[in-house]
């Protein structure tokens, strides 16, 4: 399993889930790529709550985690600006990075969206070395799985937490050849 299919899977897992059978082959790539490289995350509370789990439980499941609760909004921006200006800066800036690397997203989710910035990392993980998707991390992505993963201090028992918590192990495995991260 590569990096890019990794972000590409975790993209969908954090994308509003429309078919657990794709949720469960995303985990077994996403799984697959973190014991290959010695990443300890308990993705395995993810795979047994979408085993048990019928499609319509997930999907409430992830409305009550990501969109009733601020404090878990897939935004980055939100938890790295708030809702301020410089959170519309951010976004500018994220969807001008989409355009210069061919990036078109998929769906309608603001570009801010943790679905979208990990499509984005596995589309320039496809395409070039690190030396965009490095800084990339550092600046503009790291920054905001850490405050988000705090925010989920709240919410132990939430399968869509390990979710994150595997994105930000993803994003600093990717980067950590980089000083700064």
């Amino acid at each position: 399993m590569t990096i890019a299919a990794s972000y590409a899977a975790l993209a969908r897992m954090l994308d509003y889930p429309e078919e657990k059978e794709h949720l469960q082959s995303d985990y077994a790539v996403v799984s697959t790529f973190m014991e290959k490289h010695d990443l300890d995350c308990s993705l395995s509370t993810f795979a047994d709550f979408t085993a048990v789990s019928p499609l319509a439980a997930l999907q409430e499941e992830y409305v009550a985690t990501f969109d009733f609760n601020p404090a878990t909004a897939p935004y980055l921006g939100h938890h790295l600006f708030g809702d301020n200006q410089k959170k519309g800066g951010y976004m500018i800036m994220l969807k001008q990075e989409f355009s210069r690397y061919g990036y078109t997203p998929a769906g309608n989710e603001l570009p801010d969206h943790l679905s979208v910035v990990l499509g984005f990392l596995a589309h320039l993980a496809r395409q070039e070395g690190n030396e965009t998707r490095q800084p990339f991390i550092t600046e503009c992505v790291l920054p905001g799985f850490e405050r988000m993963h705090s925010a989920f201090a709240a919410r132990q028992g939430s399968p869509w937490k390990t979710l994150v918590e595997a994105a930000k192990l993803l994003c600093a495995e990717d980067c950590k050849e980089v000083q700064s991260c």
